[in-house]
């Protein structure tokens, strides 16, 4: 109960029949839910001085892996990163190395999607609100952020969903109002 009363007055009041409010609910029962899924993804990781853009598989298990196999560029096309409480295996060819966590610093590439999962799920939600796609498509963005941290600083992850079917669309994080990683989901099933 207290998690509802968290989540209706950080997307902008208590009132229940607010379209954004109580679709934003829908899915994070929906998300918490969840026993697996998987989509594409492309991604641009933009680290100011470098931007990397990246296409992959991605899929996820709620008693598992999150596993995530590079398809783009061509030249690491291939890669196979399995993600399992905060530590990395890479495999290629035959090949698995058990790396630990990839980045202690900040978030790497790999930890992205399952970062953006787990806001879906559990992430505090500072805003919610009903936007229109290009194609006319209803669709929910989310922002979630530490609840202490100000708008424009610390860590931020924004998630657009489509309203009809609940798909996670694309999921952007910012870190101190800097966009450093967007993504946008192809084909995305969720059981």
């Amino acid at each position: 109960m207290i998690a509802l009363c968290l989540l209706l007055s950080a997307c902008g009041g208590g009132n229940t029949g607010n379209e954004a409010e109580t679709l934003a609910l829908q899915i994070r029962t929906e998300y918490l839910a969840m026993e697996r899924c998987s989509s594409s993804v492309e991604m641009t990781a933009d680290y100011g001085q470098r931007v990397y853009q990246y296409g992959l598989d991605f899929s996820w298990e709620k008693q598992g892996d999150a596993v995530l196999t590079v398809t783009s560029p061509e030249n690491i096309a291939g890669i196979t990163a399995r993600l399992r409480d905060g530590q990395t295996a890479l495999e290629y060819d035959g090949i698995r190395v058990e790396t630990g966590p990839l980045n202690p610093e900040g978030l790497s590439p790999m930890d992205v999607l399952p970062a953006l999962l787990t806001a879906a799920r559990e992430g505090f939600l500072a805003q919610c609100v009903m936007e229109t796609a290009e194609d006319g498509t209803a669709v929910l963005h989310t922002v979630s952020r530490d609840p202490e941290a100000e708008p424009g600083s610390g860590t931020e992850l924004q998630l657009w969903f489509q309203a009809d079917t609940h798909a996670l669309l694309r999921g952007e994080i910012s870190q101190d109002g800097f966009t450093v990683i967007q993504c946008v989901f192809r084909d995305f099933s969720m059981e």
